[in-house]
C-alpha cells in the first residue's frame, strides 16, 4: 500500500485489529473489508501459515496433527503482531489458547464477530475445506465446537454480532462503529 492510499483514509489506527470467531463467522471477508476502510495492510494468519509450511491448513493437520499447527499458529500471531498496525484474521481456534489472547490483548484489539450456530452452518456445510468438520455428523461437530468456544471468544476485547442478511459492507461499518465508540485507544476520525 503506497503512502498516497494510506494518507487517504480518514481514521487514524492505533493498534491492530485482530478478528476472531468461528470458522464460518466472516473474519477474512470482514477483515479484509474493514482493512481497505481503513487504508492499512490486511493479514490472515492461515495464510501465513500455509506460505511458510507450503501446504493448506488441512494437510498440516493431516500430516503434522492439531497440536503442531497450534504451536506454528501462534508463533505466526504473536509475530504478525510485532509488525505494523493493521488488520490480522485469525484461524477459529487461535483464540482459544490463553497465550494467544494474551499477546492479542498486549498489542492488539480482539473483536469477535459472533455469529449464531444456525448462520455458521449456513456458510460452512459445503466447503471441504475445514478440517475439524471431516466428521460423520459435521452439523453435530459444528455445535459441539461452538458450544466450548464460545465462552472463550466471549473473553474478547469487542464484540460484534453477525445477523444473517447483513452484507459484507454493513459487517465493516458495524465493526467500525463499535471500536469507534468504545475504543478510543484504537481507532479514532482524524481531523480534516
Amino acid at each position: 500500500m503506497s503512502e498516497k492510499q494510506h494518507s487517504k483514509s480518514r481514521y487514524t489506527l492505533k493498534k491492530t485489529i485482530v478478528m476472531v470467531g468461528m470458522m464460518g463467522a466472516g473474519k477474512t471477508a470482514v477483515g479484509r473489508g474493514v482493512a481497505g476502510r481503513l487504508g492499512v495492510p490486511f493479514l490472515d494468519s492461515d495464510a501465513e501459515i500455509e506460505a511458510a509450511a507450503n501446504r493448506t491448513v488441512p494437510e498440516i493437520f493431516e500430516r503434522d496433527g492439531e497440536a503442531f499447527f497450534r504451536a506454528r499458529e501462534s508463533q505466526v500471531i504473536a509475530r504478525l503482531l510485532e509488525d505494523a498496525r493493521g488488520v490480522l484474521s485469525t484461524g477459529g481456534g487461535a483464540f482459544l489458547a490463553e497465550e494467544n489472547r494474551n499477546i492479542i490483548t498486549a498489542r492488539g484489539v480482539s473483536v469477535w464477530l459472533d455469529a449464531d450456530l444456525d448462520l455458521l452452518w449456513q456458510r460452512v456445510r459445503h466447503k471441504d475445506t475445514r478440517p475439524l468438520l471431516r466428521t460423520v455428523d459435521p452439523r453435530a461437530t459444528l455445535a459441539e465446537i461452538y458450544g466450548a468456544r464460545v465462552p472463550l471468544y466471549a473473553k474478547a476485547d469487542v464484540v460484534v454480532k453477525s445477523v444473517p442478511g447483513l452484507t459484507i459492507d454493513q459487517m465493516v461499518e458495524r465493526v467500525i462503529a463499535k471500536l469507534l465508540a468504545d475504543r478510543k485507544d484504537v481507532l479514532e476520525v482524524r481531523d480534516a
